[in-house]
C-alpha cells in the first residue's frame, strides 16, 4: 500500500465522504455536493509547528477548496498546507475558553 509523506508545513488529511442526500431526502448529483471541508488527520510533514497541537487521528476542519486533492487505492486525501487548517474537532467539554 502506497502512502505519501508530506515534507515542510504540510499534512496530508483523509477527506470524509460527502453527505450524498440532504436532510430530507433529496439525492445530490456529483456536481452539486458541496466540497467536504473536514477529515482526519493521517501523516504531519516534519517541519510543521503543528505537530505540538495536532496528531494523526485527530478530526480538523479546513478551508474548503484548499490543498490538493489526491485519490490514492480509491480514498481521497487533501494535502494541506497549515494554515488552511482552521481547528481540531473536539468533544464539547475538553474545549477551552480563554478570556
Amino acid at each position: 500500500m502506497k502512502m505519501i509523506q508530506p515534507f515542510g508545513d504540510r499534512v496530508l488529511v483523509k477527506v470524509e465522504a460527502a453527505p450524498q442526500q440532504t436532510a430530507s431526502g433529496i439525492y445530490l448529483p456529483d456536481t452539486s455536493r458541496e466540497t467536504p471541508s473536514e477529515g482526519t488527520i493521517v501523516a504531519i510533514g516534519e517541519g510543521s509547528l503543528l505537530q505540538e497541537k495536532l496528531s494523526p487521528g485527530d478530526q480538523i476542519l479546513f478551508q474548503k477548496h484548499a490543498g490538493t486533492e489526491i485519490k490514492l487505492e480509491e480514498e481521497l486525501y487533501v494535502l494541506l498546507a497549515e494554515a488552511d487548517i482552521l481547528g481540531r474537532l473536539v468533544e464539547a467539554e475538553r474545549v477551552s475558553v480563554t478570556a
